[in-house]
């Protein structure tokens, strides 16, 4: 925990917050970063019951660990500190709950939390809207190259466009997801809910404006664009992926398979469903302006489909959940892994 300065004497010891070690009557014990991290969490909060839910949000920044990994580091901290749990001197167990600092604090240097310590719920709001504009970003630069004939300008537009979209939809969610975050923590399907409610909300003005912009503007409505169904889809996929995300010890590279998994499947059935996601928007309005140089059948051709039909519609959709949930998860795992 980076984010306390000055240092802390309980019994024969002190904990050196500015060095980031513990000290026994002046001598240093070795204690790894996990470890003085979490020790730091205990001893600033002194007869208070501190979660499992707490250790792995502070200590472990959301990256998915087992129950034994905080076993095992209260064990290694009691030895340490020649405590015992059957009759704790520091560390008291709180079963089924978590663990509680039971030593007298009996010196403070100036032990204070800076200034810039960041919210989990920050850090989902941030890192969801950073994901998605990359998943925008790629996905305009696929129907860019795929899907126009207007070369570098098509190309651009479309990447603009997308990584627009993405953005707000990416806000709209994380914003979700972190006011369920504040409400019950960020361990919970509280969060699904939350990015649901937020795909709601943006998919239903998104596409009030589309549509009914559009329709002001060049005379023709467009029909059927993405909205509500679908954010409310993406929505429930990034919450549903982050839980995965929290819930178990697994690799980066499984833990963002398994977003990929979950978001193509929540797509898959919404296309199915009737949804349109953006590859079917833009072949709904190349259809409404033929003038235009969007060309969707390059899209299909890619995937053996002639034009952009059913074959198509379900594949790209799934692409389109597979590569948002994906870079929501990455970008989450990666700002947990540098606010340590």
């Amino acid at each position: 925990m980076g984010d306390i300065t000055g240092s802390l004497r309980f019994g024969e010891f002190v904990l050196d917050f500015d060095n980031r070690q513990l000290l026994c009557e002046g001598q240093k014990v070795e204690l790894g970063s996990r470890y003085f991290d979490a020790l730091a969490l205990l001893a600033t909060n002194p007869r208070s019951l501190v979660t499992k839910e707490r250790f792995m949000d502070d200590v472990w920044k959301g990256i998915p660990v087992t129950d034994e990994a905080l076993t095992q580091c209260i064990r290694t901290l009691r030895r340490a500190l020649g405590d015992g749990a059957s009759a704790p001197r520091y560390i008291e167990t709180v079963p089924k709950h978590g663990y509680r600092f039971v030593a007298e604090i009996t010196g403070a240097e100036d032990a204070r939390p800076m200034a810039n310590q960041q919210s989990p719920a920050a850090r989902v709001a941030g890192a969801t809207t950073l994901g998605a504009l990359a998943a925008g970003l790629l996905g305009g630069l696929f129907y860019g190259i795929a899907g126009t004939t207007g070369g570098v300008a098509g190309i651009a537009t479309l990447i603009l466009l997308s990584a627009t979209l993405a953005v707000l939809g990416g806000a709209a969610i994380g914003a979700g997801m972190a006011l369920a975050t504040l409400w019950r923590g960020e361990r919970g399907w509280s969060v699904v809910l939350g990015g649901a409610a937020g795909g709601i909300v943006v998919g239903g003005l998104g596409s009030a404006l589309a549509a009914y912009g559009m329709q002001s503007l060049t005379g023709v409505f467009p029909g059927r664009v993405t909205g509500m169904f679908e954010g409310m889809a993406l929505g429930t996929a990034a919450g549903a992926s982050l839980q995965i995300m929290l819930g178990a010890n697994r690799s980066r590279t499984v833990t963002i398979l398994l977003a990929a998994i979950v978001g193509a499947s929540v797509t898959a059935l919404t296309a199915l469903s009737g949804g349109s996601f953006l590859g079917a928007t833009l072949a709904q309005l190349e259809a409404q302006f033929p003038a235009s140089h969007l060309q969707m059948a390059g899209v299909g051709a890619l995937f053996g489909d002639e034009g952009f039909r059913e074959i198509t519609h379900l594949v790209t959709a799934m692409i389109e959940g597979a590569a948002f949930t994906s870079a929501i998860v990455y970008a989450n795992l990666v700002w947990r892994m540098r606010s340590r």
